[in-house]
């Protein structure tokens, strides 16, 4: 008959380790530490985990820091792009501003030039019967009444054109000219603009002489065409060159 085997109280080295793997535990229990846990791996491995001293804790919550830092790089290209727009754009902006400074120093020559021609013109219709007339018996009166339309070099070639050659053959001849512009049917002067600037106007007269002299039987009557040019200057529009056409 076989023997039944009863248990038996622990003996006094059993009950010691007992006693000393209850107070290992305490004290893990006092410091906060949890038995290791056994999680099976997809190998079929058990990983030990330790729990933190202080228990377990959330994660922290992310700052702006932390995506700044883990944001990807700007474009280095952007900043270049950027400048070389701005350049362009100013240099468009420069261009602009110079075509509009050209288009409004034409428009106002323009209209210096179209008022140069209304007064041009009227000076020399004024000018012409004075600077072209003269008397041989006032001969001094006449030039000077001509040099005050007169200007500049051309000024100074009348003086002595009537003085050296003008003068002494009308004295010797009896010489009488009297010009005057000519008149169309239409009773407008014969006179128009060639070419004006602010400062200059070319204008073309058709002027009738009529001479009498010692030279001539009776009175000759001459049609001419005269250019005449026009300066401006601080008293007026003035005759700088006639030309006989």
């Amino acid at each position: 008959m076989p023997k039944t085997i009863t248990g038996r109280a622990p003996g006094t080295a059993a009950r010691r380790t007992m006693t000393a793997a209850a107070r290992a535990a305490a004290k893990r229990a006092e410091r906060g530490h949890l038995e290791p846990a056994r999680e099976p791996t997809v190998a079929g491995r058990t990983v030990l985990i330790d729990a933190p001293k202080n228990g377990w804790e959330d994660p922290p919550e992310p700052s702006l820091e932390s995506f700044e830092e883990d944001a990807p790089p700007q474009d280095s290209g952007r900043p270049r792009r950027r400048r070389l727009l701005t350049v362009v754009l100013g240099a468009l902006s420069a261009a602009g501003l110079a075509a509009v400074a050209v288009l409004g120093w034409q428009y106002l020559e323009g209209r210096q030039a179209e008022s140069a021609r209304a007064d041009a013109i009227a000076a020399a219709r004024k000018a012409a019967p004075v600077v072209l007339s003269y008397d041989y018996r006032h001969l001094d009166r006449d030039f000077a009444r001509a040099r005050i339309h007169l200007t500049g070099d051309f000024r100074d070639e009348y003086g002595k054109t009537t003085k050296t050659v003008v003068g002494p053959t009308a004295e010797k001849y009896h010489g009488v000219v009297k010009a005057k512009i000519a008149a169309p049917a239409t009773g407008a002067p014969a006179a128009s603009v060639v070419s004006a600037s602010p400062d200059e106007v070319v204008v073309l007269l058709f002027v009738n002489q009529v001479t009498e002299s010692t030279q001539v039987s009776g009175a000759r009557v001459d049609l001419n065409r005269v250019r005449m040019t026009m300066s401006r200057t601080g008293d007026g529009w003035k005759v700088s060159a006639v030309d006989a056409l």
